[in-house]
């Protein structure tokens, strides 16, 4: 048994814009049905999601019988977490609130086994090696790694360059609600400052020859950021799709 390929790094490092889905209602049927709608990736949030790591489990084995890739946003930029993530079987983190190059360099080695880092040697238990059917797992996973880190404040703005040139960092992630709220203009991720702000860490990470992502739920700014340099493009989330539509259905039927 082969320990599989991340489908999406390579796309991504081939410079192929990926569109991904947010599932934050912590339900597998969503996930199942997110992962055959076509999106090219889908991501359990454990931040603002209701998803601890028994929880994601079933999400993730949802996703990888649609043949969807994973990403997984931990709750807080801590190894123990990364460590328990990897060992599901997931091979995308994205770390949030990453605002210096010390922080980037700890999830970067968090994500890969000795001598390049320190995720812990229990392989030969997790779903990940297939409960140790991929004998050579711990000398192969660490090239399947991808680790995206989250700039959302202005200190990141400050330090992106350190932090996209940190080795084992693949990605940079620019998170707008959180980066306008620190800028002191919450509520306003399309304020002329955020935006500067935003379109300097895309600039930046491109730079560094790293992977730019975003999310934006403005349909009409797709092709803006794409033609930007992101490629790693969050679209939407499932809690709020289908909200939009249980909203328009029943307003639909009262009006009938």
């Amino acid at each position: 048994m082969q320990n599989p390929e991340n489908k999406l790094k390579t796309a991504l490092l081939a410079g192929q814009v990926q569109h991904g889905l947010w599932l934050t209602t912590g339900s597998s049927l969503n996930a199942e049905v997110a992962g055959d709608a076509g999106f090219d990736w889908c991501l359990i949030d454990g931040e603002h999601g209701p998803n601890t790591i028994t929880e994601m489990l079933p999400q993730v084995q949802a996703l990888r019988a649609t043949g969807t890739p994973v990403v997984v946003r931990i709750p807080q930029a801590e190894a123990w977490i990364v460590k328990q993530v990897l060992d599901l079987g997931v091979q995308t983190v994205l770390a949030p609130m990453v605002d210096d190059a010390a922080k980037a360099q700890e999830m970067a080695r968090a994500m890969r086994y000795p001598p390049d880092g320190t995720r812990g040697m229990g392989a030969v238990l997790a779903r990940a090696s297939r409960f140790g059917g991929i004998a050579d797992y711990p000398t192969s996973a660490n090239a399947q790694m991808c680790l995206l880190v989250q700039a959302e404040s202005a200190k990141a703005v400050e330090n992106v360059d350190e932090i996209a040139a940190v080795e084992g960092v693949d990605g940079v992630f620019v998170g707008p609600a959180d980066l306008s709220a620190d800028m002191g203009y919450p509520g306003q991720p399309d304020h002329p400052k955020v935006e500067q702000a935003i379109d300097h860490l895309i600039a930046r990470t491109l730079a560094a020859g790293k992977i730019a992502g975003i999310v934006t739920f403005d349909e009409t700014r797709y092709a803006e950021y794409a033609q930007k340099g992101v490629t790693f493009l969050g679209v939407g989330g499932d809690a709020l799709v289908l909200a939009n539509a249980l909203r328009n259905l029943a307003k639909r039927v009262k009006d009938a």
